[in-house]
């Protein structure tokens, strides 16, 4: 099995691809060791020392690491990912993670469809290859909150793709959007 690393914006995160699918449907995001119950794939990647958060789409894995060195870290994690695909487990055991609770008020439900549809269609296959995601919260007053995930939370270049890219294409789309914030 050959698993194919690449570097993402965010110099804490990696993404692993590893020729097979993931997941067959949405994503998942674990922050936690205990988070990660749910997950066979993270829970394995948890169990070593310095990984910090795990982040699974349809054909990539988004390993966020503490103050340990990739170089250290990465064959650690080309190993664990190796030995899940060998036991034939399932990445997740409950998917579910992938749509968190939103909120905007049902007179806006027009923008917010708009919102959501550049969303999955401009925004997020754009952030998936630099393994992470963006999901949508809610939308208030004018305010979109969006939810930053995998290589995209934490990423130092996170806030100039939120005011420069994503803000700027949903006005353009959407006159009824003001800013866009990270939740």
């Amino acid at each position: 099995m050959f698993i194919q690393t690449e570097a993402t914006p965010n110099p804490a995160t990696l993404k692993f691809a590893p020729g097979k699918q993931v997941l067959a449907q949405g994503t998942a995001d674990f922050r936690t060791q205990a988070d990660a119950a749910p997950s066979p794939l993270a829970s394995r990647l948890f169990e070593i020392e310095g990984v910090e958060g795990v982040f699974l789409g349809s054909d990539f894995v988004s390993v966020t690491k503490g103050e340990v060195d990739w170089q250290h870290l990465k064959p650690m994690v080309l190993g664990a990912i190796m030995e899940h695909y060998m036991s034939g487990a399932d990445a997740v055991a409950d998917s579910g993670n992938d749509e968190a609770g939103t909120s905007y008020d049902p007179k806006d439900e027009e923008v917010v469809a708009t919102i959501k549809d550049l969303l999955d269609t401009r925004v997020r296959p754009a952030v998936a290859q630099d393994g992470g995601d963006i999901t949508f919260s809610g939308f208030r007053d004018g305010i979109v909150y969006l939810h930053m995930r995998g290589a995209c939370s934490g990423c130092p270049s996170s806030t100039a793709t939120l005011r420069h890219g994503i803000e700027n294409l949903l006005k353009h789309f959407c006159p009824d959007v003001q800013e866009v914030q990270a939740v």
